[in-house]
């Protein structure tokens, strides 16, 4: 079986795998993530064998590839675990079966993040197979609870540092290449995140009057905190561009269409006008704008015909780089607005700090990029969602965020949602964009 092959078969068997991480570490399926550790010994068995692969975390992989020498490594980055699928009925193919069909490989996991995971094994897995020994030590760190912001990367991130680890950069999941984000550039753009968003959750709780639904009364818990929820949704956090964005618009300006060459290519200048105008232009453009509020759960009453007592909702927010999380959980108070609400902060994680764009590091992610898809306009971007590079980026100044692979608008949207998939062909270029950018170190 060629390595192309071998990806992708690879690649359905962990699909297959129902690798689902749970808040409650106590509902998670260990023979599941048992399995993969399994599968993925079977699949790779000379990165296996060369390289001294530990075991952190519970499910986690920390793995040493040593090179000519163990100065200024690389840290590539993935995670084991995927969120839950919701409906199985509402997708076109079974979302655990790692079915191949028209052109890509069906089910949760195939974009975040099993196919990088595969991706980066199978660029290590031929190399070593072809002989090849890195001109510095590679790591690989593989987190097992990064979709419930668990602590498997933060064990790994202090296992390095007890060796005494200094990463000449790290590379986790994030940006990918994309068409269209940008009105007036066709060429494909390789967004490659040089910091991300703070995370910050919440929790408001509305308090009233409960009993019985048939005598309802004005401004119970329920419309105290719809009214809350309309609040936010009607008064969103002011936008700005953070120099990073800037960048970004700059370098893409060079590829644009006029106007919006001139436009883009006076980015620094223009940028009050265009934090007013990005958020009119979608929903991803307004993102890259302001910190984000997005209601994801609600509850309320235990029964149909009961008024409850207290209601909630949980609310997740993206916080833009240059603010803070208690200036954003404060600012959430001030627009509810309500004394019967409570606005309770259940995590924070500030933004990244922002990578450097001028020197060698992330010219070789450019570099790299130019050769394996040519006509790409590499851009520096803050990422909207949060990895677990993150803690990473905490303690080391070069920590980039790219999966080298297409993404049309309806995968991206299908990360988190239904009838997630990747393209056979750019699972198999995003192994030899790993493999060209191992050799070049």
């Amino acid at each position: 079986m060629t390595g192309d092959d071998a990806a992708v078969e690879a690649l359905r068997a962990l699909i297959r795998i129902p690798t689902v991480s749970d808040w409650e570490r106590e509902r998670e399926d260990r023979a599941a993530f048992e399995a993969l550790l399994a599968e993925l010994r079977s699949r790779f068995p000379r990165l296996h064998g060369t390289c001294e692969v530990e075991r952190i975390a519970g499910d986690a992989l920390l793995v040493r590839w040593p090179g000519r020498t163990p100065e200024a490594p690389v840290v590539l980055m993935a995670h084991l675990d995927v969120v839950p699928v919701g409906d199985p009925e509402a997708w076109s193919h079974p979302p655990f079966a790692g079915d191949l069909a028209d052109g890509c490989v069906w089910g949760r996991g195939a974009l975040d993040c099993k196919g990088s995971l595969v991706a980066t094994c199978q660029a290590v897995e031929d190399l070593i197979t072809d002989g090849v020994t890195p001109g510095r030590d590679v790591w690989l760190s593989f987190g097992c609870n990064e979709e419930v912001s668990g602590g498997a990367a933060k064990d790994a991130v202090a296992i390095l540092r007890e060796r005494g680890v200094e990463p000449w950069f790290v590379l986790d999941e994030g940006g990918a290449i994309v068409r269209g984000v940008l009105p007036g550039v066709d060429a494909p753009i390789a967004v490659v995140g040089v910091s991300e968003k703070g995370t910050v959750d919440i929790e408001l709780r509305a308090r009233g009057d409960g009993g019985h639904a048939s005598a309802p009364r004005r401004m119970g818990a329920t419309s105290r905190l719809a009214r809350a929820i309309l609040r936010l949704e009607r008064k969103p956090f002011p936008s700005h561009l953070p120099d990073a964005t800037i960048e970004m618009l700059e370098r893409a300006g060079a590829h644009a269409r006029m106007p919006y060459a001139a436009v883009f290519g006076h980015a620094r200048r223009l940028r009050p006008l265009l934090a007013r105008v990005l958020p009119r232009l979608g929903h991803e453009t307004a993102a890259l704008a302001r910190t984000t509020v997005a209601v994801t759960q609600l509850t309320g009453s235990p029964g149909a015909n009961v008024i409850a007592a207290t209601a909630r909702a949980h609310v997740n927010m993206r916080v833009m780089v240059g603010e803070t999380v208690d200036g954003a959980v404060e600012r959430i108070r001030r627009t509810v607005d309500d004394p019967h609400v409570e606005v309770v902060l259940v995590s924070g994680d500030e933004p990244s700090p922002v990578s450097p764009t001028d020197d060698t590091a992330y010219a070789l992610l450019e570099a790299t990029l130019e050769e394996v898809f040519p006509g790409t306009v590499p851009v520096p971007y803050v990422m909207l969602a949060a990895t677990d590079s993150r803690h990473f980026h905490r303690v080391w100044p070069r920590v980039y965020r790219f999966t080298p692979f297409r993404m049309t608008d309806a995968q991206r949207a299908a990360i988190h949602g239904v009838d997630e998939r990747i393209g056979v062909d750019d699972l198999r270029d995003g192994v030899r964009w790993y493999r060209r950018l191992i050799e070049q170190l």
